[in-house]
């Protein structure tokens, strides 16, 4: 992904630290600023701490957690997108965007710039 012009504050939440860092790397390397958070726990005290543009809840989060975070973010920040890496994302009411589990950090880097896009579109 090419770098935009306009960078996202991504809050990016998994259950294992090596997955966190490789695909926070790759988020960063294409002009986002990423915070990382290793489970629930850490992920909603970064949302009581910060502001963000996307949360990204990974797959090696527990189901429960990937379920559970969606609303919280939307309680927290109602305008900021949810990206959940796995399929049950797709049917949560408070998840914007889903990314089946599989696929690569160039796919996931693509979606994230479809959401940049839509943002531009409704003039978030």
């Amino acid at each position: 992904m090419a770098k935009s012009g306009h960078s996202l504050k991504i809050l990016y939440s998994e259950g294992n630290e090596q997955v966190l860092s490789s695909q926070s790397a790759a988020m960063q390397k294409a002009g986002h600023k990423v915070e990382g958070a290793i489970g629930r726990q850490a992920s909603l005290a970064a949302l009581k701490n910060g502001n963000f543009d996307l949360v990204i809840l990974g797959p090696t989060l527990s189901r429960d957690d990937r379920h559970h975070i969606p609303y919280m973010v939307k309680k927290a920040q109602s305008g900021t997108r949810v990206l959940v890496l796995h399929a049950d994302g797709g049917r949560h009411p408070y998840v914007d965007a889903n990314l089946d589990t599989g696929h690569n950090v160039q796919e996931l880097l693509e979606k994230i710039s479809a959401i940049q896009a839509e943002e531009v579109l409704i003039g978030k």
